[in-house]
């Protein structure tokens, strides 16, 4: 029963995080990620910022849409190639950030990037097991930001 506790106080300070994040800054942990990403790699793809926040194209396409609308990122279209589109964060993104607490891509995601890499292989390999045993899986869910309540 410890393990389960431990999951569903992980689930539970996350959802906190979350809650905070929105109520800060008006936005949701997935939207700030996103913010964050932009803010170190200025000018990436969307593409690029799927496969960094680990979410469908079609996600990361929809949080990039509704910080448009807000002011908080711009998108432009390349030169060469006009079938790209580059996102950068614009000042009103950064002030976004300066006001999110932190940490500002999440508590399981920064915890997640502080882990020793073996322990990460054994963490991934346990929770593989742990599906399996529970015979229901959405591959789907694996892909939907966790501050996404669909």
């Amino acid at each position: 029963m410890a393990v389960l506790q431990h999951i569903r106080e992980l689930f539970r300070v996350s959802q906190k995080h979350f809650q905070r994040v929105e109520a800060r800054t008006g936005i949701s942990g997935a939207q700030l990620w996103a913010l964050v990403e932009l803010d170190v790699q200025p000018g990436a793809s969307i593409t690029e910022l799927a496969a960094t926040l680990s979410v469908h194209l079609s996600t990361a396409s929809n949080l990039l849409e509704r910080l448009e609308g807000r002011g908080l990122i711009r998108r432009e279209r390349g030169t060469q190639d006009q079938r790209v589109v580059r996102v950068y964060i614009t000042s009103a993104g950064r002030k976004v950030l300066k006001a999110a607490p932190k940490p500002a891509e999440g508590i399981i995601p920064d915890a997640l990037h502080r882990m020793p890499r073996e322990a990460l292989g054994r963490l991934d390999r346990d929770l593989e097991k742990l599906l399996r045993l529970a015979k229901v899986r959405d591959r789907r869910a694996a892909m939907l930001p966790m501050s996404d309540p669909r």
